[in-house]
């Protein structure tokens, strides 16, 4: 593959768009916004769906090391545990999306305490119209390339919520510059690990992940699936020793990919070496992506990084176009 091909399949130019997401993060949270105060607030529901939901799962990935209770809501209903101590966050990043529209009019006739985040649309709307706090973000290509703009920016707005400082979230995206040296579109050599993992997959990947990391590989399978236009099934490695692992007992072209973290749980450790073996024994091929060192919130997005541009490659590769998602206008068009 070389820059020609990428130009002339991906014809809306998604990969320019990663090859900024550093720059994108950036200026995302750096950019002066009135904070959301965490006063009187023990729990928050996230609510968004495809790109947006990424967003959830990586919130609340996070927030899982404090004492703060996080719902990621992905469709219509608001979980009955919300009160006046809860905050509803609601993401749609083209501002039209209908679950998330739905939650938002629920959570406004409810005691607790709602704000919205969109790119325009019936969100900011509806929003505007109800004197709930509103944030506008500019949408980058897309809702799915768009995860950088809007993860830091609401990350910059809840940054009382965070268990991870200011520098921490920095790290990260000075992190996001260094994966960037080897994956990006202008490195199209064997260095680059999100190519090699595009080469490597020819048929449909089982995404193996620990409990730390179920954010990425949510989003993986989704980006595989959206930009690709791949099969891909995900399961949480431990949960999987106890079921999944025996589909292996028959033959099967599926490939696995292994997602571990840096730390890992010592048990999570352990099962990963068995897992190993296994594969081994049955002569079964297998991918390991390893995340970064440092914080919860570099290793997700790192690896997201990562593996939404393999996505994109892969797409290349099989001379796919990523940006069009026909079966999602579909459904959309009928809804």
């Amino acid at each position: 593959m070389n820059s020609k091909d990428l130009d002339i399949i991906d014809t809306k130019k998604m990969y320019q768009t990663y090859d900024n997401w550093p720059e994108i993060a950036e200026r995302s949270f750096l950019e002066n916004v009135k904070k959301f105060e965490s006063k009187n607030i023990d729990h928050i529901v996230y609510c968004g769906m495809g790109g947006s939901g990424s967003i959830g799962d990586i919130l609340t990935a996070i927030l899982s090391i404090n004492d703060i209770h996080v719902t990621n809501v992905k469709g219509y209903l608001l979980p009955k545990t919300v009160d006046k101590k809860t905050l509803v966050v609601c993401t749609s990043i083209s501002g039209n999306t209908q679950e998330t529209i739905t939650v938002l009019e629920s959570a406004n006739k409810k005691p607790c305490k709602v704000i919205s985040f969109s790119s325009g649309g019936k969100i900011k709307e509806y929003s505007m119209n109800n004197n709930i706090p509103y944030y506008e973000i500019p949408q980058f290509h897309s809702p799915r390339s768009s995860l950088p703009s809007f993860l830091y920016y609401i990350l910059n707005v809840l940054q009382d919520f965070l268990p991870i400082s200011k520098e921490g979230i920095i790290q990260s995206i000075t992190d996001l510059k260094k994966t960037r040296e080897q994956i990006n579109s202008k490195n199209l050599n064997v260095n680059n690990s999100s190519l090699s993992l595009a080469e490597w997959i020819n048929t449909f990947p089982i995404i193996y992940y620990p409990n730390g990391l179920h954010a990425v590989a949510i989003r993986f399978k989704n980006s595989l699936q959206e930009n690709s236009k791949l099969h891909a099934i995900s399961e949480d490695v431990i949960e999987a020793c106890h079921n999944g692992i025996v589909a292996w007992e028959r033959s099967s072209n599926a490939q696995p990919i292994l997602l571990e973290g840096n730390d890992d749980y010592f048990k999570t450790k352990e099962r990963w070496k068995i897992l190993k073996e296994f594969f081994a024994n049955e002569k079964i091929e297998f991918k390991e992506i390893n995340s970064v060192e440092g914080n919860i919130l570099s290793k997700i997005i790192n690896l997201i990084y990562v593996l939404d541009y393999c996505s994109i490659y892969h797409a290349i590769l099989s001379k796919i176009d990523p940006t069009p998602v026909k079966s999602i206008d579909f459904i959309k068009e009928r809804i």
